[in-house]
């Protein structure tokens, strides 16, 4: 019988809590939903006011594994939805604004992804981002290394970048800005990753194709694009072992080297937020952002 919880007043029926879906390390659903539980306050600002999609692994990362974005059958009337313009036609999706949609949602086993604006104004880019992602072998220490110039750029041009853990390979940079159309920032983030490989052409790419990738860094600018969306900040990931999209600190960035891994799996997150708060809480606070410089 599926075991029916309450949250914040909302009747939630919770399923297969010991079943496993990281094998590599036993993690469970019930940990999985546990997790999210306990990170939830610094998850949800966030996920608010964000169209959710949601990458879906119910058996786990080694099963179907599916991007979700219009609202799921059966989503619960209590789940806040929206319509949300798309270029082949709007669509109705999941803004996950409470502990009770969050724990809902969880227990669909998803990772969480946002785009870079907020549904009341949609297009219109409130943070920009930077996904650094290593070719082999390159890893997070190249990384890392991209991330510090990168920071220094932006910071050039009075924009104060802040660093999480892709949960994978590499390295998210994430910075507030006033909101600014979304096909400005992508121009502005390109120009950044165009000047990074001319700056480090042995380091750094820019551009996508995957054999010009082998032993550099990618600096994908092309997630701050309208249409496109990044693994929101304390999202699990569909990995072989539970790891997180989490904040680190600039000196955790700086003294990353050879042998480093820079990644935290779930277990570890909980004591990093009683430890540092929420390392991208700024991002949050609209007295800490600043405008892009003109084109």
């Amino acid at each position: 019988m599926t075991p029916i919880t309450v949250v914040e007043g909302r009747r939630l029926a919770l399923s297969n809590l010991e079943k496993v879906l990281y094998p590599a390390t036993g993690f469970t659903k019930g940990e999985v939903l546990h997790y999210y539980a306990t990170v939830a306050e610094v998850l949800l600002p966030h996920l608010r006011d964000r169209p959710v999609s949601f990458l879906r692994y119910p058996d786990g990362p080694d099963g179907q594994v599916f991007f979700a974005k219009n609202v799921p059958p059966g989503t619960p009337e209590w789940v806040t939805t929206a319509e949300v313009p798309r270029s082949e036609g709007p669509a109705r999706m999941v803004l996950v604004q409470d502990l009770a949609s969050l724990m809902w949602a969880a227990n669909l086993v998803t990772e969480f992804h946002t785009p870079q604006w907020l549904i009341g104004a949609p297009g219109a880019a409130d943070r920009l981002v930077f996904d650094l992602d290593p070719g082999a072998p390159a890893t997070v220490v190249e990384c890392c290394e991209v991330a510090l110039w990168l920071r220094e750029r932006l910071a050039a041009d009075g924009v104060e970048a802040y660093a999480k853990t892709s949960g994978a390979k590499g390295l998210h940079l994430l910075a507030g800005l006033e909101p600014t159309p979304s096909g400005r920032v992508t121009e502005y983030a390109k120009e950044l990753a165009v000047e990074a490989e001319k700056v480090m052409p042995r380091l750094v790419v820019h551009r996508m194709a995957r054999n010009l990738r082998a032993g550099k860094v990618f600096v994908d600018w092309s997630q701050n694009a309208a249409r496109k969306t990044t693994a929101t900040p304390y999202t699990l990931r569909a990995r072989a072992e539970p790891t997180v999209s989490a904040p680190v600190t600039w000196g955790e960035v700086s003294s990353c080297r050879v042998g480093s891994q820079l990644v935290f799996q779930a277990p570890d997150v909980a004591s990093r937020v009683e430890e540092y708060g929420d390392l991208l809480a700024s991002l949050l606070d609209r007295g800490c952002v600043r405008g892009l410089p003109p084109p």
